[in-house]
């Protein structure tokens, strides 16, 4: 595969599972299209145009010829300049990384991630949140993140790989929503009745097996194992955490259960507060789920993966 056909590749899942439907990615794409035939000159020169096809501004060849053939991939939950060095490496002990392809964002694919927040707003409104109370109460928490960001390196592994002459992109938010349609299609046909159900069925799966044994497994932070779970919410995708406003307006929609990868503080006790349950099903596990349900793709079309950085690699190939 080129660089490019992987990356195409990633949208193209990445929409196919999107929360949104495909429907709604295609309208938000054609009025990215009509907002650029609009805008003056100079807009223009600064624009992005891969967000006119892509409506994942997370996932991104950062550095590197797309039309570049792969048949090795360096892969990793967080891809750093130490990663780049062992892609390096690799190449001295005779076995030459063709791309470095990171989950987590880097570069201007992590100077954008607030973008893809606004997708948070149609997951809302699709478990019950009038989409007008959505917007509203992600809004502040966009702009929140969006200052979060501004301050950070963001292109330390991706000049790194530039000067060594390596290959390098990120696959976020498409791989999110790769593990988010898995698991809520999971939850919806199983229909787990306590907390404790959903913990066994969340072991089922290879990631989060593996993660139990290096003391990351699924846990639960609010309710205990006898529980009732109600409404399941797979809340995994849509760039970082969302706003803890949303958590009463969830309860009220009657959402029983959030099944997330990680939570902070603030966040827990509002969903506590709203008395819905929280199961933290593990970050790195359910990147990895994620990952290795688009790495699958690779594989299946010749690609050799060399796992590192918190990838749990396990594939479902039959």
């Amino acid at each position: 595969m080129k660089i490019r056909e992987i990356y195409e590749l990633a949208i193209a899942k990445g929409m196919e599972n999107d929360p949104r439907g495909l429907e709604a990615v295609q309208k938000y794409l054609a009025r990215e299209k009509e907002k650029y035939e609009k805008m003056k000159e100079e807009e223009k020169e600064e624009y992005d145009l891969e967000r006119l096809v892509n409506p994942y501004d997370d996932t991104r060849i950062l550095v590197g010829d797309p039309e570049r053939e792969v048949r090795r991939v360096l892969v990793g939950i967080d891809m750093e300049v130490g990663e780049v060095l062992l892609a390096d490496r690799l190449g001295e002990k005779g076995r030459p990384v063709d791309l470095i392809l990171s989950h987590h964002p880097e570069g201007k694919a992590m100077a954008s991630l607030h973008q893809v927040m606004h997708l948070q707003e149609d997951i809302l409104a699709r478990f019950g949140v009038p989409i007008n109370v959505a917007e509203g109460i992600m809004s502040s928490r966009i702009a929140e993140v969006k200052r979060a960001i501004m301050p950070l390196n963001h292109n330390r592994a991706v000049d790194a790989a530039r000067i060594l002459g390596l290959a390098f992109m990120c696959v976020h938010t498409a791989a999110d929503n790769m593990v988010t349609a898995f698991l809520q299609k999971l939850m919806d046909e199983k229909q787990p009745e306590t907390l404790g159900d959903i913990l066994k069925l969340l072991k089922e799966q290879p990631e989060y097996r593996e993660a139990v044994k290096y003391k990351a497994g699924p846990a639960i932070v609010v309710g205990s194992r006898e529980r009732r779970a109600g409404k399941i919410m797979v809340d995994m995708t849509g760039g970082t955490s969302g706003s803890e406003d949303a958590y009463a307006r969830l309860s009220q929609a009657g959402v029983g259960t959030l099944l997330v990868m990680h939570m902070g503080e603030k966040h827990r006790k509002e969903a506590e507060k709203n008395h819905i349950n929280v199961i933290i099903a593990g970050h790195m596990a359910s990147d990895s789920l994620g990952m290795n349900l688009f790495l699958d793709e690779l594989e299946a079309r010749g690609v050799e993966i060399i796992p590192c950085a918190g990838l749990l690699r396990f594939s479902r190939r039959s």
